[in-house]
């Protein structure tokens, strides 16, 4: 079943809607709440959770890619349980994923992520299509899908270090276009 026909069902809130969001995106979301748990239990909590909250929001909200509505929602959901899991703990390949980035970006509870945070995401959006493909796949594997180094290399049959190297390098440009944009890390 196509999207646009899903999300119909939503506003129609025909309870198929929910089957067939699992049936289309189940393993995508799945992978994604993974990623970050490391848990087949606590991901699948994430999954029935994102079903959940897209029954919730849709209406009023009629997303124009519904996949990358429900990885939204997955994500955050995930990212919310890691931290209820890990307060205080570092070291995993999560914490390590943002501490990368903290170079770069400001922590969003800080007054610099502004009240729009808007303003930073279509920033970084404008960051990533200055990247070529592979970079930017590499990029949104480690820091959108929480990936490990070990894994995007191997997927992208590159070596761990290149992957490494190409990360330490976008990150360095990333804050660079920030910072020339007006934005404060």
């Amino acid at each position: 079943m196509d999207d646009k026909r899903i999300v119909e069902l939503y506003f129609e809130r025909d309870e198929s809607a929910i089957s067939e969001t699992a049936q289309k995106y189940g393993r995508y979301c799945h992978s994604i709440a993974y990623h970050i748990l490391n848990s087949d239990q606590d991901a699948e909590e994430c999954v029935n959770d994102t079903y959940l909250r897209a029954w919730d929001a849709i209406p009023p909200h009629k997303p124009s890619r519904l996949s990358t509505f429900l990885g939204k929602i997955t994500r955050n959901l995930a990212l919310n349980r890691y931290a209820y899991d890990h307060a205080q703990k570092r070291g995993d390949g999560v914490a390590v994923a943002i501490d990368e980035l903290a170079d770069v970006l400001c922590d969003p509870e800080s007054e610099e992520w502004g009240a729009d945070d808007g303003v930073i995401g279509d920033a970084i959006n404008g960051f990533l299509a200055t990247l070529d493909e592979q970079t930017r796949r590499i990029f949104v594997r480690r820091y959108w899908y929480v990936s490990p180094i070990k894994e995007i290399a191997r997927d992208m049959g590159l070596g761990e270090s290149r992957v490494k190297v190409t990360l330490h390098r976008t990150r360095g440009k990333l804050k660079f276009y920030l910072e020339s944009r007006g934005i404060m890390i």
